[in-house]
């Protein structure tokens, strides 16, 4: 299977009607990010360029001098102190921001990949969707779930057949090393009915969570659009448009556009997530027996993650590279000061988020505070808090 080749632009009902799905025009700070060196002096990376902007932060492609490969480097802001510590290519600080080192994916993200082809062949759509079902079932297997998978958050590795990596953990949650997942976190068209209507004190299942968000996001690549926002949305105030979406998630009401022609196998792997009762959700491994699912699948592949888990179990980080982190993740937080330019906005365009997180879309989903509102006023009486 060849991924297919990009088209034009995708219709208006692409994302559920609402028709911000492009890049916006370059903001003021943005373009200064491209010409501001933020490494200036660093001992061991070198600025390339701009790679994108997030609500807190911004992220830069550079090269390590150590390695000779590329890298992404993600920028948070923090108070107004200057490079004090360093960590081996992890975490270290500069005088505005706190600095992430991370793996480089040129490919781009699945958002992009899937609005260039106005939605996916199922073909193409299985062969992300059962790489994103071995990247969950690492994460759930590790007692790590993301809690806002989306396409977004799904990077590729820019290959002719792209591999995926999954990122943005920023919602994450570990049971063994956190408390239960409680919170209304996410991003609005992938929330699962449970997390909107989550109350205060009550807690929910993660795993369960991360597999309706995969499912939101087969239904995007396949239909080219969100199960829950109708194309007729389009013409109603973002309020309203909100509020209609929000109410079809909690029936799980949705459907497949008649003139889309898809295969009963994947309608039917879609139903079997999408619905509202997270105990009468498949597991991971329901799905992976899907009939749709196993077409093409490689030998093994449902084997992959057994090395690899108990290799991870076997090589933690060590107590002392914990602690290191933790004292430059608290410098980090001492002060959180007023500075203009990048990541100013308190809340990414696209997220629902009550502290933490910074990843802004390529597209204008819901502002978070319109979403805050609706959830606010019509489900608890309590303001949302972590």
């Amino acid at each position: 299977m060849q991924p297919g080749q990009p088209q034009d632009p995708p219709p208006d009902d692409l994302m559920g009607g609402h028709a911000n799905y492009a890049m916006p025009a370059p903001r003021e700070d943005q373009q200064a990010a491209e010409v501001d060196d933020y490494l200036e002096g660093h001992p061991r990376y070198k600025q390339i360029r701009f790679l994108n902007r997030g609500a807190y932060g911004f992220v830069i492609l550079a090269l390590d001098n150590q390695t000779g490969e590329q890298v992404a480097l993600k920028f948070i802001k923090r108070g107004p102190q200057h490079i004090t510590k360093y960590v081996d290519r992890e975490v270290f600080l500069t005088k505005t921001h706190l600095v992430l080192a991370m793996e480089y994916a040129a490919g781009g993200d699945l958002f992009r990949y899937v609005s260039a082809r106005r939605g996916l062949p199922e073909d193409e759509a299985r062969w992300f969707f059962q790489q994103l079902m071995v990247a969950v079932d690492y994460c759930h297997r590790m007692g790590v779930t993301s809690r806002d998978i989306k396409l977004e958050n799904t990077l590729l590795d820019g290959g002719q057949w792209p591999l995926i990596k999954l990122a943005d953990f920023g919602f994450s949650k570990d049971p063994k090393q956190q408390s239960e997942a409680k919170t209304r976190v996410g991003t609005p068209a992938y929330l699962a009915p449970e997390v909107i209507a989550a109350q205060p004190g009550k807690s929910y299942d993660a795993q369960k969570v991360d597999i309706w968000s995969c499912g939101v996001l087969l239904y995007v690549m396949v239909v080219g659009r969100y199960p829950f926002g109708m194309p007729s949305d389009a013409a109603l105030d973002p309020m309203r448009r909100l509020s209609r979406m929000m109410e079809r998630t909690m029936k799980a009401e949705f459907s497949f556009p008649p003139d889309k022609p898809l295969s009963d196998g994947v309608k039917d792997l879609i139903s079997r997530i999408l619905v509202q009762d997270p105990a009468l959700r498949p597991s991971l491994h329901d799905i992976q027996a899907h009939p749709w699912f196993m077409q093409g699948l490689e030998p093994g592949a449902l084997n992959f993650n057994d090395a690899i888990v108990q290799e991870s179990l076997a090589n933690q980080p060590t107590a002392e590279m914990l602690a290191e982190v933790h004292s430059i993740v608290e410098e980090a937080l001492q002060e959180v000061p007023s500075l203009t330019g990048l990541g100013q906005q308190p809340n990414g365009p696209d997220q629902l988020q009550q502290s933490g997180g910074e990843d802004g879309g390529p597209h204008l989903m819901m502002e978070s505070e319109e979403l805050s509102s609706y959830l606010t006023s019509s489900l608890s009486p309590r303001r949302m808090q972590m």
